[in-house]
């Protein structure tokens, strides 16, 4: 189905062949590039898809509006998934209208040489009315790029949002939400996509949900994911948690591991957390993609490191995870490390400290306990349950994450 409405259709397309979003996420599920076409008495296209798909999407245009021009083209976000396709479209109707916010304007020009004269910049709260259909435009700078705007239909009560509210996965059959029943697959999808490429804008992405609040929404068109309508208050209250950086009760477990030491640790924590009814995930960060880690960083209270002492130092991997917490502005987390060492135990001290300059919360075994230091547990080289009691650990964890 590509009819969302009587005026609104939908013209975007699926990618079943990346296999890692912008070079760097993992796309088990695939993605959509989604992109929305207002029919009137002067017809909208508002925003494009990756220029790979381009054959595709000038063919769901066309078959909608036949050899009807297109007058205005509506780009709310830049990144290439969405704007590639730009000149293509350009070419079908050169005598159509760029609707832009004032950002855009270079990069329409450096990135697809379009001279400013077939670009009309907007500004906040500027409209245009296609016959019954206006349309009004609100700036979103840094959600999550300097000229992202969204553009809303009062008459059918649409926020076309751009990326926000976007997911990774790709829609049903029908587009829209319809035949879910809740948020279901696409929460752990949505929280990964946020953490891994929205998250570190959590006070912009708060500062346009402010803005847009006094929007009576009946429907988001991301260009990610399925059309949001059923649903569409429940993503908008995950959306809003997630940029307050609110998490539910449960440990993200990630760690390195040089010679299975601090893997077994990891894995002996998970087990006694499990045991003692802490939801938890784990990850290997030698052999896993941090995309999942980061997710769980952002669903979860309580985050702990494990690393050995390498070089003096942290473990490049944990380190590396470390460094994409931090500069994701996460806030509010609990923090624990552990970790192996052989001739110098530095890794879990670098670690707390680093934790504790972000405003985390350091937790562990008191200090009578062998091994133990501030914000973590340190044990020479193998591992083993007496030179590091994981069950007081996950205990002490279980009570601080707020499930005692």
């Amino acid at each position: 189905m590509s009819k969302i409405t009587e005026k609104i259709r939908y013209v975007g397309v699926n990618d079943h062949e990346t296999t890692l979003f912008e070079g760097l996420w993992p796309l088990p599920y695939g993605v959509s590039y989604n992109s929305y076409l207002i029919i009137d008495k002067e017809n909208a296209l508002i925003d494009t898809v990756d220029a790979r798909f381009k054959d595709k999407f000038i063919e769901n245009i066309r078959k909608h509006v036949g050899a009807s021009p297109i007058n205005y083209l509506i780009i709310n976000h830049m990144e290439p998934d969405h704007s590639s396709s730009v000149s293509a479209v350009m070419e079908l109707w050169p005598d159509i209208t760029i609707l832009a916010s004032s950002r855009a304007v270079p990069m329409l020009t450096g990135y697809y040489g379009i001279s400013a004269e077939k670009i009309r910049t907007v500004g906040d709260g500027d409209s245009l009315s296609l016959g019954e259909t206006v349309l009004s435009f609100h700036m979103t700078p840094m959600v999550h790029w300097p000229e992202t705007m969204m553009t809303w239909d009062e008459s059918e009560k649409t926020l076309f949002s751009g990326d926000a509210f976007g997911t990774f996965g790709i829609p049903g059959t029908g587009i829209t939400d319809s035949d879910l029943e809740d948020l279901g697959p696409y929460r752990d999808e949505m929280i990964r996509y946020y953490s891994n490429i929205v998250g570190k804008y959590g006070n912009t992405v708060q500062a346009a949900m402010k803005k847009l609040s006094a929007l009576e929404i009946k429907r988001i068109c991301s260009t990610h994911g399925p059309v949001w309508e059923k649903l569409a208050a429940d993503v908008a209250g995950l959306y809003g948690k997630l940029s307050r950086y609110e998490a539910e009760p449960g440990v993200c477990i990630a760690y390195g591991s040089m010679y299975g030491n601090t893997a077994e640790a990891a894995l002996c924590l998970s087990k006694e957390l499990t045991k003692a009814g802490v939801p938890n995930a784990i990850h290997p960060l030698c052999t896993e993609n941090i995309s999942d880690a980061l997710r769980d960083v952002f669903k979860y209270n309580t985050i702990a490191i494990g690393s050995p002492t390498y070089n003096g130092g942290i473990f490049p991997p944990a380190e590396t995870f470390m460094k994409a917490i931090s500069a994701r502005n996460v806030k509010g987390r609990k923090f624990v490390a552990f970790g192996s060492y052989s001739w110098a135990a530095a890794s879990v001290k670098l670690l707390a400290e680093q934790a504790q300059s972000l405003g985390f919360e350091l937790i562990g075994l008191p200090e009578e306990t062998p091994g133990s230091q501030s914000g973590g547990i340190s044990f020479p080289h193998a591992y083993s349950p007496e030179k590091c009691d994981m069950k007081a650990l996950a205990e002490i964890i279980r009570k601080s994450a707020g499930l005692a």
